[in-house]
């Protein structure tokens, strides 16, 4: 219910009503019966309302500035006719007709007219009774129409239902007058003194704050009783809505009020921080935009900069989220947009860098001085991800430095090892607490260049959690065609990786996601031969020990001879890593005499070595003789490095049968199948009598039966132990052998032919059998890894064993019958 009514017959004004003005008619039930006396007139002007209803008995101002309503009222005033108001279906039509209306209105009285500066007019009417439209008379100058009254059935004088309808209204009146501030208290009193049930019915359901359908629904109710009704229900959700909206004032109310209380304190503490000489957040937000100034970033990013500060500005600074913001806004201010270190194309240089930094790795350093030569040719070539493969300890990490200082990059590094969160490459959304960047962005930032050299150490550890995968996120940044915009969660948009040369280190193969694998340009680095040991050991690694020991290098070195003895007796590996260790152990005993003032020898011998290392852990390779028939020597790979390998075989009586000892993987153990069946099938070309074969059975060992072995470059081998067996013939001195053979008889290609040839130099082997597919991987190699020794070139098994078997038999040679 409301104190004002919105009044209106045109679009031009309003007209407020208050209820303690002298118009509200205070209609006793003698006027009501007076005015239900009054006979209706046949033919009535019509005026038609744009958005209100006129109830019978209720005083209300209108304001009209249509010329026909104007000429209407103005005529009828004059004659002191009485008019039929009505309300309009569709309150936006400026000229309706009488199909435009309600065929049911109020006959009204014109109690007085005010003529208004601009020319309209203000007419105050008091409606009389109820009709309905018949047919139209007269449409112009404004409309008229025969009308008929419509009769209204009043309940019985002593019906108690109506009468506790009306004491429902008038006390829901008195609680919405109650509720609803806008209506002044003094309103109950003209509620109170209305003597007729009907009008104030009538006069409540005209100040309800219904819609005009609503209000000309109640209208065109011709049982009072049932209107009444309609009316307590309109009431009653009018009532709701009030209390509902009360309730969410005085909550807002609260929340204002605990906002104006947090404002007045932070602006007494911003001036006690101005006072004690602090920054306050406006200061702080006026150093970000000076900062924002001067970055080089595009329009986009400077046009997200600025919409996150705005929305910092409007935060309030204790909630949690303003640090998370005030840290991206940081974030993106000291991430390098477009900022890059210039590089350097003096590849002489670079060459000398690389060389004094690292001893060998010739594959590498091409590459690197191929990718430097074509970057000075087109100067915006994309960045290539180069993966360097091999064994711990070949300088795979502390390449990544050398290959920035020769490039004049800045230098960054991650480890991957065990990393199973996906948020750790990508970020963490800014709705978390405590969100942050991933280590990708974060790296960048720190490099403070958009093209450092990036090196992604240990990439094959990467593992997979209910966190996600990885090597998964891992594929964006590693793809040249997608990492110009790759995209952090905790960033929220793309930013350029094309430039930076990403570097990863890897000791296996097997362990990277295919797809990630085919990202990468996979830059093998084999394992040293003691020579380059010897070198590296002597030109890098003593004189770093010396300088982190604080010993003069002028007071004590290493000779050649010595430095071999290290190496060959207490390391066995592909690197030099335990080398680098058992150096640094010399140098500790040196440092200890030097600050003891114990004697000691300048030039270190190998019984020095000894007393300071202690007793020799691991034995040359050596070659044992072959006055053992079915003892073959192979070579194989180890993630340490090559190894010389030692198949034996031996026969007993039985009844046939193949047996295999040595901890042997599944590949050798099939090798071994093989080659027994190819002897079987090709017995009488080898010499064999059948019978041999079912009577007696061979055993087929791999001696250190604690180290897990397999691999396919046993299988000549094995096939040779065994012939060797049945012939009881003598394996050639100084021979060793790789390759995998087929039941054909056909000998195949293997891998790591660098690895085992040294392993071999280092046995003292002088004869190699390989497959002739091999004989490209023996080219690659330096020649001088390879004086001393005569390689063999094979295509079928029948060329090994001419090769490798002597005629001359061992002594106490068994008779196989």
């Amino acid at each position: 219910m409301s104190n004002e009514k919105i009044v209106t017959i045109d679009n031009l004004s309003f007209q407020e009503l208050d209820t303690n003005s002298e118009i509200i008619p205070l209609l006793s039930t003698e006027d009501e019966m007076e005015m239900h006396k009054e006979n209706l007139p046949e033919d009535l002007a019509i005026l038609p309302l744009r958005n209100m209803v006129l109830f019978p008995g209720v005083v209300l101002p209108i304001t009209a500035g249509r010329d026909k309503s104007i000429h209407l009222l103005k005529e009828a005033n004059e004659l002191g006719k009485p008019v039929g108001v009505v309300s309009q279906i569709n309150e936006n039509t400026e000229d309706p007709n009488i199909n435009d209306v309600h065929k049911i209105g109020t006959v009204a009285k014109i109690l007085k007219i005010l003529n208004l500066p601009d020319g309209n007019i203000t007419v105050i009417l008091q409606g009389k009774k109820r009709f309905e439209i018949a047919e139209l008379s007269q449409s112009e100058p404004y409309l008229k129409a025969i009308v008929k009254e419509v009769e209204e059935v009043r309940p019985e004088a002593d019906d108690a239902e109506f009468k506790a309808i009306v004491e429902s209204v008038k006390e829901t009146s008195y609680e919405m007058i109650k509720e609803n501030p806008n209506i002044p208290s003094e309103a109950s009193f003209a509620i109170k003194n209305i003597e007729s049930d009907s009008f104030l019915i009538n006069f409540v359901g005209s100040n309800l704050n219904l819609t005009v359908q609503d209000k000309q629904a109640i209208l065109e109710i011709n049982d009072l009783k049932e209107r009444a009704l309609e009316t307590l229900r309109k009431m009653n959700v009018e009532l709701q809505k009030l209390n509902l909206k009360n309730d969410i004032q005085n909550k807002v109310r609260v929340d204002l009020d605990q906002q104006q209380k947090e404002y007045f304190l932070n602006q007494q503490i911003k001036t006690i921080q101005e006072e004690l000489g602090g920054v306050s957040h406006e200061q702080e937000f006026e150093e970000l935009k000076q900062k924002a100034k001067a970055k080089k970033w595009d329009k986009k990013v400077k046009e997200h900069f600025d919409k996150e500060l705005a929305k910092m500005q409007r935060m309030n600074p204790q909630v949690a989220e303003f640090s998370i913001q005030r840290n991206y806004l940081e974030l993106l201010l000291e991430l390098p947009w477009n900022e890059y270190t210039k590089d350097i194309f003096d590849l002489k240089n670079a060459q000398k860098i690389l060389d004094k930094d690292h001893y060998g790795l010739e594959d590498v350093k091409k590459r690197i001085i191929e990718h430097m030569a074509v970057l000075k040719l087109r100067n915006d070539m994309k960045a290539p991800i180069l993966c360097l493969y091999g064994p711990p300890g070949v300088g795979k990490t502390s390449i990544g430095k050398s290959i920035a200082k020769a490039l004049g990059r800045e230098y960054v590094r991650i480890s991957l090892g065990g990393l199973r969160d996906e948020a750790e490459i990508r970020g963490h959304r800014k709705t978390y607490i405590g969100a942050m960047p991933g280590r990708i962005i974060q790296s960048i930032k720190k490099a403070k260049s958009a093209n450092p050299v990036f090196l992604l150490d240990e990439i094959d550890k990467l593992s997979t959690s209910h966190n996600g995968d990885p090597s998964s996120a891992m594929l964006e940044v590693l793809d040249p065609e997608q990492n110009s915009d790759f995209y952090d969660n905790f960033l929220e948009m793309g930013f350029d990786l094309s430039k930076v040369m990403f570097i990863a280190t890897s000791n296996s193969l097997n362990s990277i996601q295919p797809a990630l694998l085919d990202r990468m340009e996979i830059l093998e680095m084999n394992g040293y031969t003691i020579e380059e040991k010897v070198e590296i050991g002597r030109q890098h690694l003593l004189p770093k020990q010396l300088k982190e020991h604080g010993v003069d290098a002028k007071t004590f070195s290493i000779g050649k001879k010595q430095m071999e003895f290290i190496i060959t007796n207490y390391t066995r590996e592909s690197g030099v890593r335990n080398l680098d260790k058992q150096i640094a152990n010399v140098v500790r005993f040196v440092a200890k005499s030097i600050v003891l003032e114990e004697s000691f020898n300048e030039k270190l011998t190998n019984e020095d070595i000894i007393e300071i290392l202690g007793v020799p852990r691991f034995e040359r390779d050596k070659y044992e003789n072959n006055d053992t028939a079915g003892v073959v020597t192979g070579l194989a790979w180890t993630r340490v490095g090559g190894d010389i390998l030692y198949i034996e075989s031996i026969i007993s009586k039985g009844k046939g049968g193949l047996t295999m000892t040595g901890n042997l993987g599944t590949v050798m153990k099939e090798s071994a199948t093989i080659a027994l069946e190819y002897i079987k099938a090709n017995a009488v070309e080898l010499g064999l009598k059948e019978e041999i074969f079912e009577n007696y059975k061979i055993h087929v060992h791999v001696p250190e039966g604690a180290t897990p072995k397999d691999g396919p470059s046993a299988g000549i081998a094995m096939l040779t132990s065994m012939i060797s067996s049945f012939t009881q013939r003598k394996v050639k001195k100084n021979l060793a052998m790789t390759g995998e053979i087929t039941l054909r008889g056909k000998v195949l290609p293997v891998g790591g032919i660098k690895e085992k040839i040294l392993a071999a130099k280092r046995a003292n082997i002088k004869e190699i059998i390989l497959c002739k597919d091999n004989r490209r991987d023996v080219e690659q190699i330096k020649p001088d890894y390879l004086t001393g020794l005569t390689f063999h070139y094979v295509d079928r098994m029948s060329e090994v064993l001419e090769l490798a078997l002597t005629e001359q038999k061992v002594k106490n040679a068994k008779k196989l019958d």
